[in-house]
Formats: structure tokens, sequence, C-alpha cells
């Protein structure tokens, strides 16, 4: 149980950003490309994403002592978190498209560093980091195509 409980504390900081109040229909509103995903199918593949990525923290928190665990790991991990956590605020609550580009872009590149810190501490905990990355790759794609496309 207290295994379970741990992993529920890493776990749910991933689903902050979730709390803010957005505008469903905004995505819909856009001029998306046509490799774009019903709005609906975000919220699962997060949710997948952030389970992944409490898996890897929490087997790199189990098998490192605090103290062993580098500040870079911190740092990077941290920078990830922020970049990742202010997507849903900046695109859906003040509706700026660039700067929701500008953060999966941040996003994308904190997770290589991420990927790069983990594997480092522990080469298994950081395959549970590749389903992020690839998809974090597809949303500065989309993210970057949505602001082209709806340039006024």
């Amino acid at each position: 149980m207290k295994r379970f409980v741990k992993f529920i504390i890493i776990l749910l900081p991933w689903f902050l950003s979730s709390l803010v109040p957005i505008d469903k229909n905004y995505y819909s509103s856009l001029n998306l490309p046509w490799f774009a995903p019903p709005g609906v199918a975000f919220g699962i593949i997060w949710s997948i994403l952030y389970i992944c990525i409490a898996i890897s923290i929490y087997q790199i928190i189990n098998n490192h002592n605090k103290k062993d665990i580098p500040n870079s790991y911190k740092y990077t991990l941290l920078l990830n978190y922020i970049a990742n956590q202010s997507f849903q605020p900046l695109f859906f609550y003040f509706k700026n498209n660039f700067l929701g580009f500008i953060s999966c872009i941040i996003t994308l590149i904190t997770s290589l560093f991420l990927y790069k810190e983990t594997k480092d501490l522990k080469e298994s905990s950081a395959k549970w980091l590749i389903p992020y990355i690839i998809f974090t790759l597809y949303a500065s794609i989309l993210s970057l195509s949505i602001y082209f496309l709806n340039i006024t």
C-alpha cells in the first residue's frame, strides 16, 4: 500500500494543469491540420503518458537514495514539468497558439534531456519516457501547424 501511495503522490501533480478552466470549444473552433486528432483523444493520451512518466520517476526514486539523485536530473525534471504544465493555460486559457507552440518545443527539448538524465541513472526507467518524447514531438508539429493555419 505504501508503494501505491508513493506512486499516486508522484502521479497527481502531472494532472494539475487539468484544473485550469478552459474553453473546451476553442480547439474545435481552430483551423486544424489533417492529422489533428479529436480533442477528446488528448485527455486519454496524456493520462497514459503521465502514468509512464510517473513510473519512470517512481523507479528512479525507489532505486536511489534522495542524496544520490543528481541535481541535473531534478532540475531537468522540474523544467520539463513546468513546460508541460504551461501548455494548457497558454493555449486554452489565454488562447495563444504561439505560446502554446513554444511550450511544446520547450517540453520536447526538456523531455530529451530528461530521457538522457534518466538513462544515466537507470536505463529501464528511461524507456518509459520514449512514448512521451514521441508524442511531444507530434504535439510540437501539430502546435506549429495550428499556429500557421490560424494566423490572422
